[in-house]
């Protein structure tokens, strides 16, 4: 493999950006202080927007009641659920739970063929025991 060169561009990467030596010497300029015209606003709020604000915090009220009361007419007509404590969706123990149905779905079937290779086992072996079978002495 061959030495590179300083100064030399491989593909894919771009060219060193080119800066004048004016540009870093000049200072910043600062930014256009506020308008004179412009007058702050009152600490209090007027009669227009206290009757504005007080009619969208009564909407607001209302749709949390209606809100509310479907949701009471929803969980009057269901069974309780089976689970003890509600879980977030993303939490850990929700796929720890996922997990642990897999694992114990795999020791019941790890159980029931090891079972039965027993159960398999002493039945042949009463079959010896008994003479009867191709493994009779």
């Amino acid at each position: 493999m061959a030495k590179r060169a300083r100064g030399t561009i491989r593909p894919g990467q771009r060219a060193p950006l080119q800066r004048s030596s004016s540009a870093a010497r000049q200072p910043v300029a600062a930014p256009p202080l506020a308008s004179p015209t412009v007058t702050p606003r009152p600490a209090t709020l007027t009669p227009e927007e206290e009757a504005r604000a007080a009619e969208i915090e009564a909407r607001l009220v209302a749709a949390e009641r209606s809100a509310e009361e479907a949701a009471r007419r929803q969980v009057r007509g269901r069974r309780a659920p089976d689970r003890e404590a509600p879980v977030r969706a993303g939490s850990i123990a929700v796929r720890a739970s996922e997990e642990y149905a897999y694992v114990i779905r795999d020791v019941k079937r790890i159980a029931l063929i090891g079972g039965s290779m027993i159960v398999l086992l002493i039945v042949l072996w009463v079959l010896s025991e008994a003479g009867i079978g191709p493994i009779a002495s």
